[in-house]
């Protein structure tokens, strides 16, 4: 059995409410009996993409467990290479494969520099169809943007487009189980491409739904909601079961 904590959007900066709220998971997640198999953290890493606060997130984000994160649109490539992963100055987008036993992790950046929705340029594209082709374990494919609307205006004006490559792509490759995703800070399941779709909820806040009660048309998000994660568990049939927990601050 392979189990993935699966968090996103920490949106970590000079405030003690993100650090707190990112500590108190990465608490937990050391507090269990259970030696992970990953920790998965699907972008906007840092609120405003700046050296220090990925040098805070390199601190906080740190477990017994394997750690793995991507950028999310609130994230800036140069710094986080440097400041998060350790990397020297590279172009392009910040694409990584995590390979564990019996599993295949492909994070790719679905970051489009200077603006909020994602993208997937064809330099992913042809990266992650190599990952799927040469893998021999059961993939995962994580990104920040989810490739559907979820229902929520907002969200939906700012999500993964240009998705139907990824679509295509997909169906090439009988390895891939499922899509991994953020952004949307707030917990759901869907479908894209045939295949699940799961996206974390948000660490540093909780997207309202459209038939949640809000103070105005702009009031997007819960702030006193406790930060949550979810628990990807992937059996020996190749079945995935999903399972969300929130962490006490």
């Amino acid at each position: 059995m392979i189990v993935i904590a699966h968090l996103s959007d920490p949106h970590i900066d000079s405030e003690q409410r993100s650090i707190e709220r990112t500590r108190a998971v990465m608490t937990y997640l050391e507090g269990l009996p259970y030696d992970l198999d990953a920790v998965l953290v699907t972008g906007d890493i840092a609120d405003h993409g700046l050296p220090s606060e990925y040098e805070e997130a390199r601190r906080l984000l740190t477990s017994r467990h394997p750690v793995l994160v991507c950028p999310g649109n609130h994230d800036e490539r140069t710094a986080f290479r440097e400041h998060l992963l350790g990397l020297p100055a590279a172009p392009g987008p910040v694409n990584q494969v995590h390979h564990g036993p019996g599993l295949t992790l492909a994070l790719c950046d679905s970051s489009v520099p200077g603006k909020d929705h994602g993208h997937l340029d064809d330099e992913t594209l042809t990266w992650l169809d190599d990952v799927l082709a040469k893998a021999t374990t059961p993939v995962l494919v994580a990104f920040h943007h989810p490739p559907v609307t979820l229902n929520m205006p907002y969200v939906d004006g700012i999500r993964m487009f240009d998705e139907q490559r990824l679509a295509e792509l997909s169906t090439r490759h009988l390895r891939l189980r499922a899509f991994l995703a953020g952004h949307a800070h707030t917990p759901a399941a869907t479908t894209f491409a045939g295949l699940p779709l799961l996206v974390a909820p948000g660490v540093v806040s909780t997207s309202r739904l459209p038939w949640e009660r809000r103070a105005h048309a702009q009031d997007h998000v819960h702030l006193d909601l406790p930060p949550a994660l979810a628990f990807h568990v992937l059996d020996a049939d190749g079945r995935l079961t999903t399972h969300y927990r929130s962490v006490t601050v």
